[in-house]
């Protein structure tokens, strides 16, 4: 992607921490000369490799976990994002010479696909899946919740796939080229409409909120 240094953001930890507020990641692959796009939500294993491990599971149905065995795969994971209006910069004011743009976060991880129909290793997927999004609710619901032949049969229908990371990538587009005042008047007009957008303007890579 197109990525002005100003804009690039490489400390994994802070890559990590927005994959796990925004997990729900557009996996690209390609099936011959075509290319493919499935969205599908990830867990990421922080310890497990350079930059950490993406683990997730898709339907047996679905023909990218054979298509992409041992594929190098792009995993696109989207946070913030928001329009600026000309009418945010202190410079409006001033000069008038200001145009309208578009604010973003993103992470990119590539890294090569493995697919596996283990029965235990697609149990541990779906218990961590389940346990980190069932987290906060008043009585989360839990995979044993289920009569055990009901979920080994719903685990047959899936497959693990896992994509240790290559190389990550982060681009924080948050008005970091415009002036201080600028950038103020920014995130005040965010801070009614779009609270997580005007945290990264004031400080780009802060903890999702």
């Amino acid at each position: 992607m197109y990525l002005p240094s100003h804009f690039e953001e490489n400390r994994d930890a802070v890559m990590h921490a927005l994959v796990r507020a925004h997990p729900f990641g557009l996996l690209i692959t390609r099936e011959g000369e075509e290319p493919c796009a499935d969205a599908v939500p990830f867990l990421i294993d922080a310890a497990r490799g350079p930059h950490g491990t993406l683990v997730a599971h898709v339907a047996r149905a679905n023909p990218l976990w054979r298509h992409a065995q041992g594929q190098r795969v792009l995993v696109v994971f989207q946070g913030p994002q928001a329009y600026v209006s000309p009418s945010a910069y202190a410079a409006k004011a001033e000069h008038g010479k200001v145009v309208p743009t578009w604010n973003y976060v993103m992470v990119q991880a590539r890294g090569t696909l493995r697919a596996s129909e283990d029965a235990r290793e697609l149990h541990g997927i779906v218990s961590r899946l389940t346990d980190t999004h069932e987290a906060g609710r008043a009585a989360p619901w839990a995979v044993g919740d289920a009569p055990a032949d009901y979920i080994e049969k719903m685990l047959g229908a899936i497959v693990a796939i896992e994509i240790p990371i290559a190389t990550l990538v982060g681009k924080w587009k948050v008005s970091q080229n415009r002036s201080a005042a600028d950038r103020e008047g920014v995130a005040r007009e965010f801070e009614a409409s779009n609270v997580a957008m005007a945290r990264q303007v004031r400080t780009p890579g802060v903890e999702p909120g």
